[in-house]
């Protein structure tokens, strides 16, 4: 498996994302921000993982949101 030295998304889980984007932006911001229906429709963790995990396309964009609310990008 090659190093992923050079990745700021190493060793942070998908999870983990999700709260810290949910404490700085709540619901309706990440759904401002990302516009999916996990964000904006009855949302909670759970359901959000869950739809992400299957939808390659909503993670990078919210792996994206990450990046640059933490200046990582």
């Amino acid at each position: 498996m090659p190093e992923q030295i050079n990745n700021p998304l190493h060793g942070k889980t998908l999870q983990m994302i999700v709260e810290q984007l949910l404490a700085r932006y709540g619901w309706a911001g990440l759904a401002e921000r990302i516009n999916i229906n996990c964000f904006k429709e009855n949302p909670s963790i759970k359901s959000s993982l869950t739809f992400l995990r299957k939808t390659s396309w909503a993670r990078k964009k919210v792996e994206d949101l990450y990046l640059e609310m933490t200046g990582e990008r």
